[in-house]
C-alpha cells in the first residue's frame, strides 16, 4: 500500500480532512466520557458486595426503623455483622456544600466496608472521638479539608438549637480512598451515636430511628436464608421491613432517578450516527473527485481491490488520527469532569475498557464509512473513469 499516496490524498483538501479529523476526536472523547459515566453509575450495582445486605422498611426507604431492630437482626443465624446508615442531609456553610453524610456504626463499618482505604488518620482516631468523621479524598480536595479541620453543616433534617439553624460540628479524623469503583470519595462518614444522643437530649429535632441496617453475613451462608429469617422476624411490626442484596438495594435507589445509563448511551448512540455521516460524506466526495486519477490507475494496471482498499484505508487512517486526539481529549475531560460526577458515578474513569470500547466503534465507523466509495471505485470502469471531469 503506497502510504505516500495515501497522505497526499488525505492532506489534498486539508481543510475538510482537519475538521474531519477533529469530528472524529471530538465525537470519540464524547462517547468515551458517556461511556465512562454510564459504567461508573452502575458500577454500585456491578460490583457490589456479595456477603452484604440491606434491611429498609417495607413502606419505604424515607420511613426509618426502630433501634431496637439492631440488636434483634444480629442474633439472626447467619448475620455476622451490622451497621446502621442514617442519611443526614447537611450542607456545608453558604458555599453550596452539598454532598452524601451518613451516620454509622464506627465499631462494625471498618471490617464491613474493605473498599474503604485510609490514606491520613486513622480509624482509632476516628473512632475515639464521638464528633469525629472521615470524609472521602476528593471531598477532602474539594473543599481543602485536612486531618483535625472542623466542618460545621446544617440540616433542616435534624435542626439544631432553638432557632434550628445552629450547625452541627463534625472534625475530621481519617480521609479514605476508594479502593473498588464502587465506592464514592464524596461521603462522609460520621457517628451515628452523635446524632442519637443529640435527639435524645433535646439539643436537636428529628425522626428517630434509623434509615437502613447493612448486614455483613457469614461465609458459606445463604443470602436468601438471612434475608427470609431477618423478614419473617419482624412480619407482624411495629415496622416490617424488606431484606435484599446490596445490589439490589443499589439498582433501586438507582432506578429511582430513571434510567441514566440508557440516555447517555443513547446520546452515545446519536454521536456515532451523526459522526458516521460526516465520515461517509467525506470519503464519497474524496472518491468522486478522484474519479480521473483512480481511471487513470486502473489503466496502468492496479487492480479493483486495490483501488477499493486505497479509500477504505484513507478512511481508516483519517479515523486512526482522529481516534489518537480524541483519547487524548477525553482523558482531559475526564479529569476535569471526575470531581462533579464521582459522587453518583463513583466507578467513572476512562479505563482500557471504555477506550478499547470507543476505540471498536470508531474502527467499525471507519471501515463502514470507507467501503461504499472502495467498491464504487473497485467497479468503475477505466473508460468511464477517464471521461469523468477531474
Amino acid at each position: 500500500m503506497p502510504w505516500t499516496l495515501l497522505f497526499r490524498n488525505m492532506i489534498g483538501h486539508p481543510v475538510r480532512s482537519t475538521l474531519t479529523v477533529l469530528s472524529v476526536a471530538v465525537a470519540l472523547a464524547l462517547l468515551c466520557v458517556l461511556d465512562a459515566t454510564a459504567r461508573g453509575y452502575t458500577a454500585a450495582v456491578d460490583l457490589a458486595a456479595q456477603n452484604r445486605l440491606v434491611v429498609m422498611s417495607q413502606v419505604s426507604l424515607f420511613v426509618p426503623l426502630p433501634l431496637s431492630y439492631q440488636s434483634k437482626i444480629q442474633q439472626v443465624e447467619g448475620v455476622k455483622t451490622t451497621t446502621k446508615f442514617q442519611w443526614f442531609g447537611g450542607e456545608f456553610g453558604d458555599r453550596g456544600g452539598f454532598f452524601a453524610q451518613f451516620g454509622i456504626d464506627a465499631e462494625s463499618f471498618e471490617s464491613m466496608y474493605p473498599e474503604i482505604g485510609l490514606v491520613e488518620g486513622s480509624f482509632e482516631e476516628f473512632r475515639g472521638e464521638r464528633t469525629g468523621c472521615v470524609i472521602g479524598k476528593g471531598l477532602a480536595d474539594q473543599f481543602g479539608w485536612a486531618i483535625g479541620d472542623s466542618v460545621p453543616l446544617t440540616t433542616p433534617l435534624f435542626p439544631r438549637g432553638k432557632s434550628g439553624e445552629e450547625a452541627w460540628t463534625f472534625v475530621v479524623r481519617g480521609i479514605y480512598k476508594a479502593l473498588r469503583p464502587n465506592f464514592d470519595e464524596q461521603t462522609m462518614f460520621f457517628h451515628f451515636d452523635y446524632l442519637r444522643e443529640s435527639l435524645e437530649a433535646g439539643a436537636a429535632l428529628g425522626p428517630p430511628g434509623v434509615g437502613t441496617y447493612a448486614i455483613e453475613i457469614d461465609s458459606g451462608v445463604r443470602a436468601e436464608t438471612v434475608m427470609t429469617a431477618v423478614d419473617g422476624l419482624f412480619e407482624n411490626g411495629p415496622q416490617r421491613v424488606r431484606t435484599t442484596p446490596e445490589a439490589e438495594f443499589n439498582r433501586q435507589f438507582l432506578s429511582m432517578m430513571g434510567n441514566i445509563p440508557l440516555l447517555l448511551r443513547s446520546i452515545g448512540g446519536a454521536v456515532l450516527f451523526a459522526i458516521f455521516f460526516a465520515v461517509l460524506n467525506t470519503m464519497l466526495m474524496a472518491g468522486r473527485e478522484r474519479t480521473r486519477d483512480l481511471g487513470i490507475m486502473k489503466a496502468l494496471g492496479f487492480k479493483n481491490g486495490y483501488i477499493g482498499a486505497m479509500l477504505v484505508m484513507e478512511s481508516m487512517l483519517l479515523i486512526l488520527i482522529g481516534s489518537v486526539l480524541g483519547i487524548a481529549l477525553a482523558h482531559l475531560l475526564a479529569g476535569i469532569m471526575k470531581p462533579f460526577v464521582s459522587g453518583w458515578a463513583p466507578g467513572f474513569a476512562i479505563d482500557g475498557a471504555v477506550l478499547l470500547n470507543g476505540l471498536a466503534m470508531a474502527a467499525a465507523l471507519g471501515l463502514i464509512s470507507g467501503l461504499a466509495p472502495g467498491l464504487r471505485a473497485a467497479k468503475i470502469l477505466p473508460v468511464r473513469a477517464l471521461r469523468e471531469d477531474a
